[in-house]
C-alpha cells in the first residue's frame, strides 16, 4: 500500500521560497498554503518546478478530472497523504460541478478551442481553484495544529474585482476554524456579481463594498496584513490573517491542472497530435490565470505562445511589448469586462522571479519602485525571456460587445465579456498551432454588457428605460428569451429570491478595512 504513504516521508516536500528572498528557511506546502504571503511581502513559489512526461499528460484524457488534479499534486509532492489528496480532490471536483467533465472543451471554429471554465457553483472560472483550497487549507490546518504548529483560527481576506469573492465565500462558508471577509469595488462589479456576494449564507462570511476601485481594495488588502500591530490585535481575538487571493499558491496550483488537462482533452479528440505544440490564450488581469499556463509549459505541457488578453486597461499588455510597467499616469477604465480592470498584476512578481532566475533582490527593488514610483523596468534579459513566450493584445469597450454579437451569430455560442476580449485576441495573434481560450465566466454573470452587445448598443450607452428597470436576474432572462439560451445555472437565476445580508460600504483606506475586520471577529 505504497500510495497510503505520506509522501513527505518517501520522497521529502516540495517546499516553498519566497520571491523577495525574506524567509531564509523554505516552507513546505501546508504552511504555505495557511500563510498565504510571505513575510516581507513576497509570493511563495515552489523550490522545484516537476516535469511530466508526454505519455502522463495525455493519459489524463483516460481519468476522471479529480485523479488527474490529484496525479499533478503528487508530482509535486506535498506533504499530506496520497489518499488525502485523492479524497480532497474527489470532495473538490464533484456534484458541485454541473458537468463531470469539470472543465470541458468546445471547439467554436477551426483551430479555437473554448477551454469552459464556468461549470462550478458560482459560474466562473475562480471555482477551479476556490472548490479546491478551502479543503486543502483545512487538511493543512488540522495537520500543522496536529503537531502542535498552529494554535489559531484563520480569517480569509480577499480583495475582488468580482469573481473571487463569491467564489471564496462559497468554498470557505462553513469551513471549521475560519471565516473569510471580501472587500469589492463599491460600484465597479456587475448587478449579478454583487447579489452573489452580499447574499451568501453561512455564519463564518461578512462582505464589504469599499469606495473606489479593485486596485484600492487590493492595495489595503496587502497594506493589513503587512500590518504587524494589526496582525498581534486579531491574534489576540484567536485569529491569524490568510489569503484566497492568487497571491495564495493554493489558488494557483489548481489552475495549473486545467490546462493540462485541456491538452490531454484535445489530443484525445484528435485536435492535436500528441507532441504537437498549442497556444493559450487568457483574459489576463491579475496575472495568476496565464502563470498557471506557465507553470504547465515548464511541467512539459506542450504550449508554445501564451497569449495575454487586456482590455482597455492594458497595462500587461504594454508591459508585455516594453517591458516597462507604468501605471504612474494611467486612467483606469471601467469597461465590460470589471474582473480584468486591474492596474496592478500580483502575480506578475512570481512570473518575473522565474524569468529573472529567480533573483529575489531584483524582484524586491523592482516592486519598490512600483510601490514608489508607480512603474519599474525590467533588465535586458529578462524581457528577452518575456518576449520568447508571451505576445499580448489590448481589446477595445466596442470591439468586446462587438465579438460578443459576431461569435453568437455566427456560431450560436453566447459568451460573456472576459471570454470575448480573450477569443478577439486569439484571433488577432493566433498562427498555425490550434489556440486554448480560457472561457471564464457564464454569460449570464454579465447580462447587462451582453444585453448591449446582442442590441448594437455602444458600451457608454444606458440601456432602454424598460430594460434598465430589470433586475439581473430579470435582464438574464430576457436575454434567454431572445437567444433561446436557457441555460442560467440555478445559482445565477434565484439571486433575486435571496435576502440581501450584507450592505456595508467603507472608505479606501487600510484604518477602515482593518476596523471592518476587527468588528467582524468579535462575531466569531
Amino acid at each position: 500500500m505504497d500510495h497510503l504513504l505520506d509522501r513527505e516521508s518517501r520522497f521529502g516536500a516540495n517546499c516553498y521560497v519566497d520571491t523577495r528572498n525574506a524567509v531564509s528557511q523554505p516552507v513546505p506546502f501546508t504552511k504555505a498554503v495557511i500563510e498565504g504571503l510571505a513575510p516581507g511581502g513576497g509570493l511563495f513559489v515552489p523550490q522545484e518546478v516537476p516535469h511530466l512526461t508526454l505519455d502522463e499528460i495525455t493519459r489524463f484524457a483516460d481519468m476522471p478530472y479529480p485523479e488527474r488534479a490529484a496525479f499533478i499534486y503528487r508530482k509535486f509532492n506535498i506533504d499530506l497523504p496520497d489518499d488525502e489528496i485523492l479524497d480532497l480532490m474527489y470532495t473538490s471536483y464533484g456534484p458541485n460541478f454541473d458537468t463531470p467533465e469539470v472543465c470541458p472543451i468546445t471547439k467554436l471554429e477551426d483551430n479555437i478551442y473554448m477551454l469552459e471554465l464556468w461549470h462550478g457553483p458560482t459560474s466562473a472560472f475562480k471555482d477551479m481553484a476556490l472548490q479546491c483550497l478551502p479543503n486543502f487549507f483545512g487538511a493543512s490546518a488540522q495537520k500543522l495544529r496536529g503537531a502542535g504548529e498552529l494554535n489559531t483560527g484563520f480569517c480569509i481576506l480577499v480583495a475582488t474585482s468580482g469573481d473571487t469573492g463569491k467564489a471564496a465565500l462559497e468554498g470557505f462558508k462553513g469551513v471549521p476554524g475560519v471565516c473569510v471577509g471580501v472587500l469589492y469595488p463599491d460600484g465597479g462589479v456587475s448587478d449579478i456579481q454583487r447579489k452573489q456576494m452580499v447574499t451568501t449564507t453561512g455564519d463564518n462570511v461578512r462582505v464589504w463594498a469599499m469606495r473606489g476601485n479593485f486596485d484600492d481594495c487590493q492595495t489595503n488588502v496587502k497594506r493589513v496584513f503587512a500590518d504587524d500591530a494589526f496582525a498581534k490585535d486579531i491574534e489576540g481575538q484567536g485569529f491569524a490573517l490568510s489569503s484566497a487571493n492568487s497571491i495564495n499558491w493554493g489558488r494557483l496550483l489548481p489552475q495549473i491542472v486545467y490546462y493540462m488537462s485541456g491538452y490531454a482533452d484535445l489530443v484525445a479528440k484528435g485536435a492535436v497530435s500528441q507532441g504537437d505544440p498549442i497556444d493559450v490564450c487568457v483574459p489576463t488581469g491579475n496575472f495568476g490565470n496565464i502563470l498557471a499556463a506557465w507553470y504547465a509549459k515548464q511541467m512539459g505541457t506542450p504550449i508554445q505562445n501564451l497569449m495575454c488578453a487586456s482590455n482597455e486597461n492594458r497595462v500587461l499588455t504594454d508591459f508585455i511589448q516594453t517591458g516597462t510597467y507604468d501605471i504612474s499616469d494611467r486612467e483606469f477604465v471601467l469597461t465590460p469586462s470589471p474582473s480584468m480592470d486591474i492596474l496592478v498584476s500580483s502575480n506578475l512578481e512570481r512570473q518575473l522571479y522565474e524569468l529573472a532566475g529567480r533573483d529575489g533582490s531584483a524582484i524586491a527593488s523592482w516592486m519598490a519602485d512600483l510601490n514608489e514610483k508607480r512603474a519599474f523596468e525590467v533588465d535586458g534579459a529578462t524581457f528577452a525571456k518575456i518576449q520568447e513566450t508571451f505576445s499580448a493584445d489590448s481589446i477595445s469597450n466596442e470591439e468586446c460587445l462587438e465579438t460578443i454579437r459576431s461569435v453568437f451569430k455566427a456560431q450560436d455560442y453566447l459568451m460573456d465579456p472576459h471570454t470575448a476580449v480573450a477569443y478577439k485576441t486569439a484571433c488577432n495573434l493566433k498562427g498555425s498551432n490550434p489556440v486554448l481560450v480560457a472561457s471564464t465566466a457564464h454569460w449570464a454573470k454579465f447580462g447587462n454588457n451582453v444585453y448591449k452587445a446582442l442590441h448594437e448598443m455602444k458600451p457608454s450607452e444606458e440601456l432602454p428605460g424598460d430594460v434598465a428597470s430589470l433586475t439581473g436576474c430579470q435582464l438574464n432572462e430576457l436575454i434567454a428569451n431572445e437567444t433561446g439560451k436557457h441555460d442560467i445555472p440555478k445559482g445565477l437565476a434565484d439571486l433575486d429570491v435571496m435576502p440581501v445580508r450584507f450592505t456595508d460600504v467603507i472608505d479606501a483606506n487600510m484604518a477602515s478595512a482593518e476596523d471592518a475586520v476587527s468588528a467582524f471577529l468579535e462575531t466569531q
